[in-house]
């Protein structure tokens, strides 16, 4: 058996320092967000020979996507507008492929945040009404309703840290966040609960078999028993993303990058902080 819980407030003091920088720069900088909130055109173009990047700059902000293949992100730009670009573009370089063509309106995009934030609040208290139910015959004094809140803590962990993360990006790198990232969010926030589900579904199997014991032994007992599991489905998931990472392209390189950090600190949360705070309230309340 692994003692893992006797360190938990080492846990804790180590995730508030993972924290603290994202959380500081999304305080004083918040994400950079992109046309899918703030509206605006995106237009990804392919050209017959290599532009001239310093050119380009003038229709708006520039990414390149692939081999001489670019994106140009920029205002909400009409029909007209958009075929004097193309225009403008086709006598300077050649022959252009049309990849994506995209107009976001100011209204759609304020409308898709407003979404995007119900919708991640909404999975939360569902997870916590489902948990709560699912636990609702664990031992006393045990609660159920401390391991959905418990495994709320450990999500909410992981969406800071990816938010943090990009609130970082955005400053330095001026990378944008769009709808894929709160898909990355949403797909992250599952993840997470899942694995925690996991570790909490021993400890309330091992309960019963250790009636009189500290919460925090069985709470070690359950760890050591999933610890391989758990590793074991994330180094899957790692070692796919990666290769999406190196070999996915510039379109999803984000996307990735919300779900490679999501899915390591997921797994380091549903391990330690979950149980830790799980362990924590269980002795303090219920023990």
């Amino acid at each position: 058996m692994v003692n893992l819980m006797k360190y938990k407030i080492g846990f804790f003091i180590l995730s508030i320092l993972v924290i603290l920088p994202g959380l500081f720069f999304l305080v004083t900088s918040g994400l950079k967000l992109g046309i899918d909130f703030t509206g605006g055109a995106l237009l990804e173009y392919q050209f017959s020979k290599n532009p001239n990047i310093d050119d380009l700059k003038k229709y708006g902000i520039i990414t390149n996507s692939g081999s001489n293949t670019y994106i140009i992100r920029t205002q909400v730009i009409d029909q007209n507008q958009l075929n004097d670009l193309r225009k403008s573009l086709t006598d300077k370089y050649g022959k252009i492929e049309v990849r994506r063509e995209e107009n976001v309106g100011p209204v759609i995009g304020a409308e898709l945040k407003q979404k995007a934030l119900t919708a991640i609040l909404l999975a939360c208290l569902m997870i916590v009404l489902y948990i709560t139910y699912s636990f609702r015959k664990v031992p006393k004094p045990a609660s159920s309703f401390r391991f959905g809140i418990s495994a709320i803590v450990a999500l909410i962990h992981d969406v800071l840290v990816v938010v943090g993360i990009f609130a970082i990006l955005g400053k330095f790198l001026n990378v944008e966040v769009d709808t894929l990232f709160v898909t990355a969010l949403l797909t992250v926030i599952g993840f997470s609960v899942h694995d925690t589900i996991v570790v909490f579904d021993r400890v309330r199997e091992n309960l019963p078999k250790h009636l009189g014991e500290k919460f925090e032994r069985v709470a070690d007992i359950s760890i050591t028993q999933t610890l391989a599991r758990s590793l074991n489905t994330s180094l899957t998931v790692i070692f796919v993303l990666l290769a999406l990472l190196l070999f996915g392209g510039e379109t999803i390189r984000w996307f990735v990058v919300a779900l490679l950090v999501g899915i390591i600190s997921g797994t380091y949360s549903s391990i330690f902080n979950a149980t830790a705070v799980l362990c924590l309230w269980e002795e303090k309340l219920g023990h």
